[in-house]
């Protein structure tokens, strides 16, 4: 397992409102206390998700990048089980918002009746609709909205988990920390932009963590379309 730590030190940090009951599944509630550890560069072999458990990352907030993790389970040959995921990247900790960033064919039902599932299931999605690029292969660029949604939460939680590995995400990151906010990239390190892993705290390789988020073979989801779920 292939982790690089840089955690930095960061003024205490005392939220002056809660958002949003947590569900259930979100673990125990830990101080709202400012994520607090040492300076520090190096290769960590710890196992699986030791390294969640190693500081004190207080209030947690996600933001995945939808289309670059469709694309690294492909490189991986894994299908991501969503609810793994998130409870992985949580890991006990006390979760603020976790957010799914995606471009949406609204004439696709089997995608409206993901997203809808997503939805149900503890994400915030945020959808763009695809545009029509070159050669007609239809894209969307969500990175906008990431970065926006990093730094205006940025005063209600103390770590944010970013997952995407786009450069272009890099000064956000940095904006981000330069606010107090402790900040982990987990990406495929193979695709990983370096200027994003330079500013990260803290960057994990999906690789290293793929059997805990992949789907079981012998289980499968029943994404409901807006025709059959009842509204």
């Amino acid at each position: 397992m292939i982790i690089t730590n840089f955690s930095k030190h960061r003024n205490e940090f005392k939220e002056s409102k809660v958002l949003k009951a947590k569900p259930h599944w979100q673990g125990q509630n830990l101080s709202d206390t400012a994520v607090k550890a040492k300076d520090t560069k190096m290769q960590d072999s710890a196992p699986d998700s030791s390294i969640f458990n190693r500081f004190n990352r207080g209030r947690v907030a996600i933001f995945i990048d939808g289309l670059s993790l469709f694309h690294t389970a492909l490189q991986l040959g894994i299908e991501i089980d969503y609810v793994k995921l998130l409870c992985h990247l949580t890991n006990g900790s006390r979760l603020l918002r976790a957010f799914f960033y995606t471009g949406v064919d609204i004439s696709n039902e089997k995608q409206q009746g993901f997203l809808l599932w997503m939805r149900r299931n503890g994400y915030r999605v945020v959808a763009k609709e695809l545009v029509l690029a070159a050669e007609n292969f239809k894209k969307s660029n969500l990175n906008v909205e990431i970065a926006v949604d990093m730094i205006t939460l940025a005063p209600y939680y103390d770590t944010a988990v970013l997952v995407s590995g786009d450069g272009d995400l890099a000064y956000a990151v940095n904006a981000v920390s330069r606010m107090g906010v402790r900040v982990e990239v987990v990406s495929l390190q193979t695709t990983t932009s370096e200027s994003l892993i330079d500013v990260a705290d803290c960057f994990i390789d999906l690789d290293s963590i793929k059997a805990h988020i992949q789907k079981d073979s012998h289980l499968g989801y029943s994404y409901r379309t807006s025709s059959n779920s009842n509204l």
